[in-house]
């Protein structure tokens, strides 16, 4: 009987592969070996810390005075302007300053009486107004009054003055009759 014992030949490419093979599992075991244990020690892939401080608009508190909804300018122009103030126009006719009201006869008192309010447009100058009311006739309107009253006021500037002119008839007795009050004057004069 023949026994027949096998030996190992080869070429040298099958011996170079063999152990590259070999290679690659060593380092594969040693890789795997590197990453557990660095895994098992709490540093595996993690971030270097660097102590970089922030920049100072990261860490500062917003201003007091800052609305993020209504920013203010930063930019506050160095000058100022003031308008040059308008000439006031006179007209020497107030009768546009004056109302009247409470156009009224007493019978008790046979008295006329009309409230008048002056008010003084102005606001730099006092005027004195020459004024003159009339009681006229009404029915019939024949231009003729039964009585008149003539003042002056001194109007300060802006401000408004207010009086009741008053008129009494000197006769007794008399019929019904009809009347309006009328500002007939109103001369304005600078003080």
């Amino acid at each position: 009987m023949e026994q027949r014992t096998r030996t190992r030949t080869g070429t040298a490419a099958a011996g170079t592969a063999d152990r590259v093979r070999r290679g690659i599992r060593a380092g594969l075991a040693v890789g795997v070996a590197a990453v557990t244990l660095a895994t098992v020690g709490g540093c595996a892939f993690g971030r270097p810390k660097i102590n970089v401080p922030p920049p100072d608009w990261a860490t500062a508190s917003p201003s007091a005075s800052y609305d993020p909804y209504n920013p203010t300018p930063s930019y506050t122009p160095g000058y100022s302007y003031s308008p040059s103030p308008t000439q006031e126009t006179y007209d020497p006719d107030g009768r546009s300053d004056v109302r009247g009201s409470g156009c009224d006869f007493s019978s008790s008192l046979r008295q006329f009486t009309y409230t008048l309010s002056i008010t003084n447009p102005s606001t730099t100058s006092s005027y004195s107004y020459d004024l003159r009311i009339d009681w006229m006739k009404d029915r019939p309107a024949d231009g003729s009054s039964y009585g008149e009253h003539q003042r002056s006021v001194v109007v300060a500037p802006g401000a408004t003055e207010t009086y009741t002119a008053k008129y009494t008839l000197n006769q007794s007795s008399w019929q019904a009759f009809w009347y309006t009050c009328q500002i007939t004057r109103a001369t304005k004069s600078k003080m």
